[in-house]
């Protein structure tokens, strides 16, 4: 059935491709490409495949033939065997990472198979992404393991459906291969599974593409491989922009200035529209380098990312993210940051006053248009658009944030709020409010300081007799949060679950108060109340989803698949395909009623809990003590 892909490999026909036949790790200058080969794995076998995403390509399994076509998939997207047509390459970026430029980049780890033209005669970018080395492998192995492949699958699709930009991922396979990994660099290796992702895109190339005619930097001393290579630069601006936006190249086909701005303009604008749909669903990147921002203004890059469950502004996906760079209420400004650092490596094709001019005009007005209305839908205020509608949104986060909210569940919960609720009827509706509350108990584990208080005092003291040895090794934003973590740890103690119920309804009842005379705005501005409201919730639901996928979630798929079982991640993906309504045929086991010894059972039956509540619901205790890196 893989014969029906059909190849033109337009990107290695319009950029330069290194000529040298040496696969180790080197530096790949004058080139954005370089021809490789995949490492073959041992039994490569399917974990799980998407259809909606595979029909991009044109591919529909065989009827009545599943198992042949399984296997099939998983020799070719292993890269086992290739399929006619394909050209396995790797492609040379640099990338400023954690706001340094790390120099050259590229894809050490995956492989551009070609481009296959779609029924509708679209273009699709393939690639294989834990298929072995390439020259960008650098130290490492050039592998991907099953932990961080299912992440990167299940997340691809999850955030399709939401309908936010992103790369797709086709098949997920895994094999008998194995690599070592240390994955919380703690000194305890272990051994784990060779896996490799399909991923599918209009195109891979990235911001950090054109940082590879980056001079020495003023910081790090690095440079890109491609120094002096302005004719590159012409080419690639040339391929980019006649292939992704051809309205702009044929508008100004005859000034490359005007034409070049015009690109900057457009993913200007794209990229903040973006942020601003991560923002709306709580979804954090984790490593937001200059490298993993797509030329075309979509999501890319699944690695330590991580859906926010208790929203916090200040939540950190990635535990590697010590200084919180790319933390939630980052992203829109790193994203504007990596935008400058783009500008800068289009110089002199679009001069940076030019590019700066369009920065500083169209992105943060961009994002507030694009979040002020995302939020606007998420809240069913679909008739009028208000100068207040701002610090509404501004008073349900902080709401949020002062009660421990669940982002997902609040937003969601809110689709069923009734304007002319009575007493009766919005004491219920508290009631499910605050149950989607932190507890005292989910709250202590989150402010659980993490520093030794020796090493505390041992830093405020250094910070008070030697300033300049402290920034070297500490922040003090670092330590005003630690101390922060101190004071709400403490008030925790004394804090009763009675107590914390109270709060956490009076704060409710003061937003809903001013969210129904909001909703009573809308009311008065139409004649048909009734149609009002049903096309109100329609809305609602259609931008508030039921299921994100949350990192215990992805555990849970993980440690099934791990133990050799499959289902879990298949029944994930069907679950995600329909996130904004019950998925029909998922059958989810709701939580038992009795709730008696609840910490001795906890501890007794893991496996068992983890795979007793529904997906809908507030994560479990236990996903809080989840680390990605």
């Amino acid at each position: 059935w893989l014969a029906a892909l059909r190849f033109d490999n337009l990107a290695l026909r319009s950029l330069p491709v290194d000529a040298s036949g040496d696969g180790g790790p080197r530096a790949v200058p004058g080139a954005c490409f370089c021809r490789v080969r995949p490492s073959p794995l041992q039994n490569p076998r399917l974990v799980a495949m998407s259809l909606p995403a595979l029909a991009l390509l044109g591919l529909e399994p065989p009827a009545g033939g599943e198992e042949a076509a399984e296997a099939e998939a998983a020799l070719c997207f292993s890269g086992n065997r290739l399929p006619a047509g394909a050209e396995p390459a790797a492609h040379c970026y640099c990338g400023h990472q954690f706001g340094s430029f790390a120099g050259q980049l590229g894809d050490g780890a995956a492989m551009y198979l070609g481009e296959v033209l779609g029924p509708r005669g679209e273009r699709w970018e393939i690639q294989l992404k834990g298929a072995g080395l390439t020259p960008f492998s650098r130290q490492a192995d050039g592998r991907k393991v099953l932990r961080s492949s299912i992440r990167e699958f299940l997340c691809s699709e999850a955030m399709f459906h939401l309908g936010i930009p992103t790369t797709r991922a086709g098949t997920c396979v895994t094999s008998d291969s194995k690599v070592i990994r240390d994955i919380f660099y703690d000194g305890n290796p272990k051994s784990e599974r060779c896996t490799v992702v399909l991923r599918i895109a209009s195109t891979f190339i990235r911001f950090g593409s054109f940082e590879i005619f980056k001079p020495a930097d003023d910081y790090t001393g690095r440079k890109g491989p491609s120094v002096n290579r302005n004719d590159i630069r012409i080419q690639m601006l040339d391929y980019v922009i006649s292939t992704f936006y051809p309205e702009i190249q044929e508008v100004y086909s005859d000034n490359s200035i005007q034409r070049n701005a015009a690109f900057f303009k457009e993913i200007t604008k794209r990229t903040a529209r973006l942020v601003a749909e991560w923002q709306c669903v709580g979804f954090c990147h984790g490593v937001l380098n200059t490298d993993n921002m797509s030329i075309v203004g979509l999501t890319i890059d699944y690695g330590p990312f991580g859906f926010m469950d208790r929203y916090d502004p200040e939540h950190i996906c990635n535990a590697s993210d010590n200084t919180g760079r790319y933390a939630y209420n980052k992203q829109p400004e790193i994203c504007k940051w990596n935008l400058g650092k783009l500008a800068e490596a289009l110089v002199p094709e679009l001069p940076l006053e030019i590019s700066e001019l369009i920065l500083e005009e169209e992105y943060d007005a961009e994002f507030e248009k694009h979040y002020l209305q995302k939020m606007r839908k998420k809240l069913g205020l679909i008739q009028l658009e208000l100068e207040e509608d701002s610090k509404l949104v501004s008073e349900l986060l902080e709401t949020m944030h002062l009660t421990g909210g669940d982002f997902t569940n609040i937003f969601f919960l809110l689709s069923s709020f009734s304007v002319d609720s009575d007493a009766s009827k919005l004491e219920d509706f508290l009631e499910k409010l605050t149950n989607q509350c932190a507890s005292v108990e989910e709250l202590k584990v989150a402010f659980k300081p993490q520093m030794d208080p020796r090493q505390l005092s041992m830093m405020l003291m250094l910070a008070q007799s030697n300033p300049q040895l402290f920034a070297l090794i500490g922040t003090k934003a670092n330590i005003n949060k630690e101390l922060e973590r101190i004071e709400q740890f403490s008030k925790l103690q004394q804090l009763t679950a009675a107590d914390l119920l109270s709060r956490n309804k009076r704060h409710w009842k003061e937003w809903l108060e001013k969210y129904r005379v909001r909703l009573q705005k809308e009311i008065e501005s139409v004649s048909d109340a009734d149609a009002w409201n049903t096309d109100r919730v329609k809305v609602m639901y259609s931008n508030n989803p039921k299921y994100i996928l949350r990192n215990y979630i992805a555990q849970n798929a993980i440690e099934a698949a791990e133990n050799g079982d499959f289902s879990e991640v298949r029944n994930v993906l069907k679950l995600l395909e329909n996130p904004y309504q019950e998925a029909e045929g998922f059958r989810e086991v709701q939580e038992d009623a009795e709730e008696g010894g609840a910490t001795a059972t906890a501890a007794a039956c893991a496996q068992e809990t983890r795979s007793r509540l529904p997906y809908c619901s507030k994560p479990p205790l236990w996903a809080s003590e989840l680390c990605v890196t």
